[in-house]
């Protein structure tokens, strides 16, 4: 049996929790307020895996070590996704906008014609839902540039 990590929390820091377990934007965001919170009250993490519902008892003394650790410079941030974890963006808009506006002029009537043009173009490989998803991110950035 490992060792019990004992957390202790502030009156601010424990109010900030319920908050953000409260109100807090993201699913993964409150469950993590609320481990700590669990924590906090003194129950082991083999309790509180069922009630968050996660596995892993490591992953609940991961969160609840970065909390502590990362509190005093990013407070409640701490326990939010930093940027830039997932999966990069295939096209970019900065390198590929040019090829892909040309594609889509001369193929106008059928984007999967131009999706061929800009994968033979670029070498890049990428699905007709990604095209379409590209295009109309690139539209509104287009829109909010004309309004200003």
């Amino acid at each position: 049996m490992g060792r019990k990590i004992l957390l202790e929390l502030s009156e601010t820091q424990r109010e900030e929790l319920e908050e953000g377990y409260r109100n807090g934007r993201g699913h993964t965001f409150r469950q993590r307020c609320r481990m700590v919170l669990l924590k906090f009250q003194g129950l082991p993490g083999k309790e509180i895996s069922p009630i968050v519902g996660i596995k892993s008892q490591n992953q609940i003394n991961r969160w609840v070590k970065r909390y502590q650790d990362c509190y005093a410079e990013l407070g409640l941030e701490s326990l939010r996704n930093e940027p830039g974890q997932g999966r990069k963006t295939i096209l970019d808009p900065e390198q590929d906008e040019d090829t892909l506006r040309e594609a889509v002029k001369s193929e106008r009537q059928r984007l999967s014609q131009a999706k061929r043009l800009v994968e033979e173009q670029t070498g890049k490989t990428f699905h007709l839902k990604t095209l379409k998803r590209f295009l109309k991110d690139l539209s509104a950035d287009i829109s909010a540039s004309d309004a200003l």
